[in-house]
């Protein structure tokens, strides 16, 4: 395999790996959220940091039953950067939709970060953070 191929089954992987995160947030499911989590994953979002796959887990949960209730997301992957063969870094654009509406607000769009590592030959994500987007 060459490098550019190894390259293209690695995006190719770790869109597999967001899109799971996003699947799993429009069935709510806060499990299937965090499956592809390291245990010490951390995730930073305007006015919170959450310390672990748990963390992230209860947090999603919690959500899930409560003001994120029907709400589902668009994301657009905007970059893959990697740093190394086991470490990479995606910048995306994503939005929260609740229910009655077609599209997100504009004040609720958000730019992420999310750093991704290989361990095992999976890719598993290590580190989330998002803030507003100035659109």
């Amino acid at each position: 395999m060459t490098a550019n191929q190894t390259h293209t089954a690695d995006e190719t992987a770790i869109l597999r790996v967001l899109g799971g995160v996003y699947d799993a947030w429009d069935a709510h499911d806060a499990d299937a959220f965090v499956a592809d989590y390291t245990e010490d994953a951390s995730a930073i979002l305007p006015g919170s940091y959450r310390a672990s796959r748990e963390e992230i887990r209860q947090s999603m949960q919690a959500g899930f039953s409560t003001y994120l209730k029907g709400s589902t997301t668009t994301n657009k992957v905007r970059d893959i950067r990697f740093l190394n063969h086991d470490a990479a870094v995606v910048v995306s654009e994503t939005n929260v939709v609740f229910p009655g509406e077609t599209e997100g607000a504009t004040d609720r769009a958000s730019i992420a970060t999310w750093v991704l590592t290989r361990r095992d030959g999976r890719w598993l994500l290590a580190a989330y953070q998002n803030s507003p987007a100035a659109m």
